[in-house]
């Protein structure tokens, strides 16, 4: 009976905390993304601190490093970066041209102007689509701007209180499980940590691969759109979608011709079947324990059955699934109903 009613309250709890996420779910991004973070900094402050340093010191020094490496990097880009973007400011004026001598008489040869006009005119008089536009488009953008100030904020107190706040979801846990759960946690803390490592590779190697490709190719912008295109390649299918528009756009402006998508498409494909097929499922999948197959079936999984926010989640999820079933089957083989 008493186990029953522990049950019961799991439950209830577990319900409860999924509704407050539900309801909270607008404001939760900076919080959840400033913990993300102070969970990956910690290990680097847990060092400082083994050499001494104070803790909050540790926790500031790690702000300031990553501060002056990002500075630092700027620095080391900065002329070939320029280069890109003195490259970009004189294609502008070709794009504008493209734009007027190509794609608009084609627009008007196979899509009637007039009756888009009206069709837009009457949308926009019935829902009110501009301000509509304008006010979503404002709100985005304060919103983006208070994720990025409460971001870091989040992450500088978490981290600092990490333990604190670790000891005392720990003080919540029923002495019973305690053990167990505290055991869990650091496989799966261990696991995860393989699995973002592994990603910051692979992230790494697709600004590598997309930035020669599109360089060979010959587009003059080429290293700037694939280092944009491989750090947006952390998140799935946002690199995808900036590569091929981006340098579709670019291709078109810079060559004038269909036949130059291909050789644009061509990198994109040749990038996509390296990250698929060889970095993610051995620099992620074999960090984390999961074969080759199982990470492509736990994309393909993640994305059928909860969309961009599944494929998001996907290899970090199947990796924690996959300590809780280790966990499952080492107590099945102890069961009585396995030895029989």
């Amino acid at each position: 009976m008493r186990q029953l009613t522990n049950q019961a309250l799991f439950i209830f709890f577990l319900a409860l905390f999924i509704l407050l996420v539900h309801l909270l779910a607008s404001i939760l991004t900076p919080f959840l993304l400033g913990a993300l973070l102070a969970y990956l900094a910690d290990p680097l402050v847990k060092r400082l601190d083994r050499w001494g340093v104070p803790h909050t010191g540790s926790v500031i020094s790690i702000f300031v490093a990553l501060f002056m490496l990002f500075l630092l990097l700027i620095f080391l880009l900065f002329p070939l970066i320029q280069q890109q973007i003195n490259t970009l400011i004189d294609v502008i004026p070709q794009a504008v041209t493209w734009l007027q001598e190509t794609a608009l008489p084609w627009i008007k040869e196979y899509v009637n102007v007039e009756t888009l006009k009206a069709t837009l005119s009457a949308s926009i008089s019935k829902t009110g689509l501009i301000y509509h536009a304008v006010i979503t488009s404002g709100y985005t953008m304060v919103e983006w701007l208070v994720n990025l100030v409460l971001t870091p904020v989040v992450m500088f107190y978490l981290l600092r209180d990490w333990d604190q706040v670790l000891q005392g979801i720990n003080s919540l846990l029923p002495r019973s499980i305690e053990p167990t759960v505290v055991k869990l946690a650091k496989e799966c803390d261990a696991v995860l940590g393989e699995f973002f490592r592994g990603q910051l590779l692979v992230m790494l190697a697709m600004c590598v691969i997309y930035s020669l490709g599109l360089t060979m190719v010959g587009l003059q912008i080429g290293v700037v759109l694939g280092v944009i295109g491989g750090l947006l390649s952390i998140v799935p299918y946002l690199g995808s979608i900036f590569i091929v528009v981006s340098a579709s756009i670019t291709a078109l402006v810079q060559y004038g011709t269909w036949q130059s998508l291909l050789w644009v498409w061509g990198v994109y494909l040749i990038g996509q079947g390296i990250e698929g097929y060889v970095l993610t499922p051995y620099l992620v999948g074999e960090r984390i324990g999961l074969h080759p197959v199982a990470v492509i079936f736990a994309i393909m999984a993640g994305g059928a059955l909860f969309g961009f926010f599944g494929v998001l989640i996907a290899l970090p999820t199947a990796a924690v699934i996959m300590v809780l079933v280790r966990f499952a089957n080492q107590r099945y083989q102890l069961s009585r109903f396995y030895k029989g």
